[in-house]
């Protein structure tokens, strides 16, 4: 993305995000928007305002890849979408996608992971 980011000294946040199934991926690719825990929400919109940037790395459970990345490009709000279908989720936000592909685990097993015990990144 060629946008300045509105906070250039604060540092840059990256999240891997877990989806149930390729569907919920999907909808996310074609509009543009995400959803998740009311928890991780709340993770997130702290990492939205003191971050220069927000990364979500998009996997879906089981899957042994990865299925592409996103920028945060607002805050989860109040509303819900029912595009995924499930009460248990909170706000929806925009994303911005920069890389639609499904990328196989073992070539990012170089990464590693400092906040969980130096496990794999995946």
């Amino acid at each position: 993305s060629t946008s300045p980011s509105p906070r250039p000294n604060m540092p840059v946040r990256y999240f891997i995000m877990k989806s149930s199934n390729l569907q919920n991926i999907a909808i996310s690719q074609q509009k543009g928007i995400w959803s998740t825990t009311p928890s991780n929400e709340q993770k997130l919109n702290r990492a939205f305002w003191e971050s220069s940037m927000v990364y979500l790395i998009f996997s879906v459970q089981g899957s042994g890849h990865f299925q592409g990345f996103a920028k945060m490009s607002s805050e989860a709000g109040c509303e819900k979408s029912q595009d995924w279908g499930s009460a248990a989720f909170g706000g929806v936000f925009k994303v911005e996608w920069i890389r639609k592909e499904s990328i196989p685990f073992q070539f990012a097993q170089h990464l590693l992971n400092p906040w969980n015990d130096n496990k794999k990144v995946q």
